[in-house]
């Protein structure tokens, strides 16, 4: 009976629950190696508004696209934040260790899609 439920359950709850739960902590693992954030109120914090704040988020998404590749899950949630934080293809394409035509190819059509831009809109996001 075991082995039967074992070969034929749905897994398929299972196996999201498992990719989310991968996803937060390559998340939680791009903030630890960049360090914890500042702090609201204090020098530190206010000195990451504005552009520095975006080019941490960017930093951390980088981090995060490098993890999720390596463990083989799917990044394109964290490559669409990139590019909604105005993170370039060549950007994205350093950290995934291919050319900016191959992370274009591979990504591009479903962001543009994702964002319901047409394929001239997209190149300029």
């Amino acid at each position: 009976m075991m082995i039967e439920k074992a070969c034929t359950t749905d897994i398929g709850p299972a196996v999201t629950a498992a990719g989310l739960a991968a996803v937060n902590e390559a998340s939680r693992q791009a903030d630890r190696i960049l360090g914890p954030r500042p702090l609201p109120g204090t020098p530190e914090w206010e000195a990451e508004q504005g552009d520095a704040a975006t080019t941490r988020d960017i930093a951390t998404g980088l981090l995060q696209l490098r993890i999720e590749l390596a463990l083989g899950l799917d990044p394109f949630g964290t490559v669409l934040g990139l590019r909604r934080w105005g993170a370039t293809w060549e950007l994205i394409a350093r950290a995934a260790g291919v050319s900016r035509q191959a992370a274009h190819e591979r990504w591009g059509k479903r962001v543009r899609e994702t964002l319901g831009l047409p394929e001239s809109a997209e190149a300029d996001l």
